[in-house]
């Protein structure tokens, strides 16, 4: 099969870049959490107007992820990260100067624009340039994202408190945007011809798969959005500390990253990858059930272990989708529209605890919700087996979990290459 991208230099650069810009897509989510408080206090946003500093950028991740198979065919997938990068670094910066609830959304919005489009682009990009190492490297990408999740949420309220500003404790996360910004500009190379983006869109959206893969993946980032958002508020109202509070949604954003790196490792030995799916689901379970009965009881495992739900079932998701089509440019088109469906839904589950907690006078009924919606998932993964992919996809073939042409990757990583056009079949 052709792809159409030639093998890239300096790999290792390459790597370097991914690992940077996972990093900076999620430090604006999760270092919220433990200054909402101080946000509060000076801009007057309550619960619900809180909860939309998490709601609107996901939300915009979501409705901008359709967008990405046509930017990549108008725009180029070069470009198109570039742009976004920039707009994630100014709009980090902004952070110093809002003083209102409505700017602070304003920043939010900005913010989401830019991570939306990155990860639009980024698994057709990795899919591209290391089309025989998808697992590894898209499992790299989720550490990093998740990674980003701890720094994000441990370095804001140490920063807010060394400066006594809350500003700062937001505004420096435009540093790693700009390196990131910097790192892509040198590694990634230019955009190939375009291959018809658009057309793709259409064909995907009226595949019922499609629409399988959004509603798993919207239910299960619903809950890393509620517990971004009130996981520390939640141990707040229990007596924590920010700083406190911070180091307990850093723990789990670290055990988000450990388990994104090291799942896909070991589910790339099959191609079926729904028992680690379900292993996932199940400690989601355990996560949310411990926070329903015994919050206080041991909080550093109970978020640990969901923390470790919640990456692992990212990551795997992300190479599910990427499964289904041997294509770069296609199965970059599908995991663009299941991110989207996805995070549209995934960006409602804040309001709907912040609500809750306004009726029910706690976080209890959210974090049931969310247990609930991990059963579910667990049942829709029935439908996700690896034999069934091309049918589901209207294909002739069957799809594998490696492709044809060499992977970029440097050989000092371990990673034997592979001769492009030579299939690894």
């Amino acid at each position: 099969m052709k792809h159409d991208s030639a093998p890239v230099p300096g790999g290792l650069l390459l790597l370097a870049a991914i690992v940077l810009v996972g990093l900076a897509l999620r430090l604006f989510i999760t270092g919220i959490g433990p200054l909402a408080a101080d946000i509060s206090l000076q801009t007057g946003l309550d619960l619900q107007g809180l909860s939309l500093l998490t709601l609107v950028p996901m939300f915009l991740m979501g409705a901008l992820a359709f967008a990405g198979p046509t930017l990549q065919a108008r725009v180029g997938a070069r470009r198109s990260i570039l742009v976004a990068l920039a707009v994630l670094a100014v709009a980090s910066l902004l952070r110093l100067f809002v003083w209102t609830g409505w700017q602070m959304v304003a920043t939010a919005a900005l913010l989401g624009l830019g991570a939306a489009v990155v990860q639009a682009m980024f698994p057709g990009v990795i899919k591209r340039h290391f089309p025989a190492h998808v697992s590894v490297v898209m499992g790299l990408y989720s550490a990093m994202l998740m990674g980003g999740g701890a720094v994000g949420a441990q370095l804001a309220p140490l920063i807010a408190t060394a400066t006594s500003d809350w500003h700062a404790g937001l505004a420096w996360m435009a540093l790693p945007a700009f390196l990131a910004l910097g790192l892509v500009a040198r590694s990634l190379p230019a955009d190939a011809q375009s291959v018809g983006g658009v057309s793709k869109t259409g064909a995907l959206l009226r595949r019922p798969r499609t629409w399988l893969l959004m509603a798993c993946f919207g239910l299960v980032n619903g809950g890393y959005s509620t517990a971004v958002a009130w996981l520390s508020p939640f141990y707040r109202d229990l007596g924590w500390s920010a700083p406190a509070s911070g180091s307990l949604l850093a723990v789990m954003a670290v055990c988000q990253a450990g388990a994104a790196l090291l799942l896909p490792l070991l589910a790339n030995r099959r191609e079926d990858r729904r028992p680690w799916l379900w292993l996932t689901l199940a400690m989601q379970v355990i996560g949310f059930l411990a926070l329903v009965l015994r919050p206080e009881a041991a909080p550093f495992l109970w978020v640990a272990v969901l923390g470790a739900g919640l990456g692992g079932c990212f990551a795997l998701l992300m190479i599910v989708a990427l499964d289904h089509l041997p294509d770069p440019a296609e199965a970059g088109a599908l995991s663009a529209l299941m991110q989207g469906g996805g995070f549209l839904l995934a960006a409602l589950p804040p309001w709907i605890v912040a609500t809750l907690h306004n009726l029910t006078g706690g976080f209890t009924a959210g974090w049931t919700l969310h247990l609930c919606c991990a059963v579910v998932v667990a049942g829709l993964f029935w439908r996700m087996a690896p034999a069934g992919y091309a049918r589901a996809m209207g294909r002739p073939f069957r799809t594998t979990t490696t492709t044809e042409c060499g992977p970029h990757l440097p050989s000092s990583l371990g990673i034997q290459a592979i001769n492009p056009g030579r299939s690894n079949r």
